[in-house]
C-alpha cells in the first residue's frame, strides 16, 4: 500500500491547522464586534456572508491561477496578504468599512483553499484519497474545537488584541508554506477529454502525456461547471453550517448556555472521532454510498438545533451535526477527485468551493436576517429543511451531468 503519512503530508496538516485556528477565532467573535460598533444581527451575519460570497465569486478563477503559478507559491503569498487584512481590521471603527474589507479578504481566501486542496490531493495516494483527505481535515476539526474558546479568551482583552494575534498566525502560515517542496506541475491535456468522465479512463485521474501548450492553456481556462452544479448539494448543507458558525454562540447566550462555544466544540468532537474511526474506511466503503447517510444525519443535527432547549440538547445537536458533516466533506471531495484529472484539480476545488461558499454566505446572511425578524428557531428550522433537500438534488443532477453513479 502506498505511504500516506509523509513529511509533506504533516507539513500541510500544520499549515491547515494554523489556517483554521486563525479563522475560527475570527468568525465567532466578529458578530460581537459588529454589534459593539452599532450593527444588527443581520449585519453581523454579513461578515461571514461577504467573506464567503467573495470567495465563491473568485474561486473558479483563483483555482486556475493556483494551477498555473504553483499551489505552494499561492499559499505563501495569500498568507502574507491575509496578515495585512487582519491587522487592518484592528484599526477600523466603522462596521460598514469592516464589511467592505472582508469582501476583498474573501477574494484571496478562495485562492488559499483551492491551492491547499489541490496540493494535498497531489500528495495523497489515489487508493487512499478519502482516507487521506479525512485525516488532513482533522487539522481543521481540531482547530474548530480549540479556536473559538481561545478566540473568545483573547477577545476579552479587546478586538485589537484578537486581530494582532490572528495576524501573527497568518505570518506563521506563510513560513510553514515556505517549508513545503515546490509543486509546480508539468501538467498536460488530452484532446477531447471530458472532466466529468470516470477516473478509470486512461489519463483521467493523474497526469497525462502532453499534447501541446495551446490545448493546455484552453483546458486551464475553463470553469468546472459540472462540478459546480453538482456541488450545490454541499451548498444546501453549507447554508446551515454558515449560520451555525456565525450564530451558534449568540444562540447559546440566548439559551443561557455556557460556554457559548459548546455547539462548535461538540460538533468538532464527533467530526474528530468519525474521521479517526469510520474515516479510514471511506475508500473501501465507497465514496458515493457514504454520502447519503451523512447528508441525512447532518440535516437531522440541524433540525435538533432548532428545537434545542438548553446545554444538553445543544450538545446533542452538535454531536449529530458533526457526525454527519465530518464524514461528508472527505467523501464528497474524494468522489469528485476520482473523476477529475490532476491538471484540473485546482479548478475543480475552486468550483466545489464556489458552491460551498455560496451556501455558507447565504446561510450567514439569510439566517442573520431571519433571526432578526423571527428569532433563532424558525431560522434554523429553514436551514434544516434545505439540508434535507440535498439528497434528492444530488440524485437528480448526478447522472444528467455525466458523473457515473458508481460507489
Amino acid at each position: 500500500m502506498a505511504p500516506l503519512f509523509t513529511a509533506r503530508f504533516f507539513v500541510m496538516c500544520a499549515y491547515t491547522f494554523t489556517v483554521f485556528v486563525s479563522l475560527f477565532q475570527l468568525l465567532p467573535a466578529a458578530p460581537y464586534h459588529v454589534l459593539a460598533l452599532g450593527g444588527t444581527t443581520f449585519a453581523g451575519g454579513l461578515f461571514l456572508g461577504f467573506l464567503t460570497y467573495a470567495s465563491a465569486l473568485s474561486a473558479p478563477f483563483t483555482g486556475q491561477v493556483a494551477d498555473r503559478l504553483g499551489h505552494r507559491r499561492v499559499l505563501m503569498f495569500v498568507s502574507v496578504v491575509l496578515a495585512g487584512f487582519t491587522a487592518t481590521y484592528a484599526v477600523l471603527d466603522n462596521y460598514k468599512l469592516l464589511l467592505g474589507l472582508v469582501f476583498v479578504h474573501g477574494l484571496f481566501w478562495s485562492a488559499l483553499l483551492s491551492a491547499s486542496g489541490a496540493y494535498i490531493t497531489s500528495i495523497i495516494p489515489e487508493s487512499r484519497r478519502a482516507e487521506g483527505i479525512g485525516y488532513w481535515g482533522l487539522s481543521s476539526v481540531i482547530a474548530l474545537a480549540a479556536a473559538p474558546p481561545l478566540g473568545f479568551w483573547v477577545y476579552s482583552y479587546g478586538w485589537t488584541a484578537l486581530c494582532l494575534e490572528i495576524s501573527a498566525l497568518n505570518l506563521l502560515m506563510a513560513f510553514i508554506a515556505w517549508r513545503l517542496p515546490d509543486d509546480r506541475l508539468r501538467i498536460s491535456v488530452r484532446p477531447g477529454f471530458n472532466p466529468a468522465r470516470q477516473s478509470s479512463e486512461p489519463g483521467c485521474s493523474e497526469d497525462a502525456p502532453t499534447t501541446g501548450p495551446s490545448l493546455r492553456a484552453r483546458a486551464l481556462g475553463r470553469v468546472e461547471w459540472p462540478v459546480m452544479v453538482l456541488s450545490v448539494t454541499m451548498a444546501l448543507v453549507a447554508f446551515g453550517y454558515g449560520g451555525l458558525t456565525t450564530f451558534s454562540a449568540l444562540f447559546a447566550d440566548e439559551l443561557g448556555v455556557s460556554p457559548r462555544s459548546v455547539f462548535l466544540t461538540s460538533m468538532a468532537v464527533t467530526m474528530l472521532v468519525g474521521r479517526l474511526t469510520i474515516g479510514r474506511r471511506l475508500d473501501s466503503m465507497g465514496h458515493r454510498s457514504v454520502l447519503f447517510p451523512c447528508l441525512l444525519i447532518t440535516a437531522s443535527g440541524m433540525a435538533l438545533v432548532a428545537v434545542a432547549q438548553g446545554r444538553l440538547t445543544l450538545i446533542i445537536a452538535g454531536l449529530a451535526f458533526g457526525a454527519g458533516f465530518g464524514l461528508l466533506y472527505p467523501a464528497y471531495t474524494a468522489y469528485i477527485m476520482s473523476r477529475i484529472p490532476a491538471w484540473r484539480r485546482g479548478a475543480a476545488f475552486g468550483a466545489m468551493l464556489a458552491a460551498f461558499d455560496v451556501g455558507v454566505g447565504s446561510g450567514s446572511m439569510g439566517l442573520g436576517w431571519l433571526i432578526h425578524q423571527f428569532g433563532y428557531r424558525p431560522a434554523f428550522g429553514l436551514a434544516a429543511g434545505l439540508a434535507f433537500l440535498a439528497v434528492p438534488y444530488f440524485l437528480l443532477v448526478e447522472k444528467r451531468l455525466g458523473f457515473e453513479p458508481r460507489t
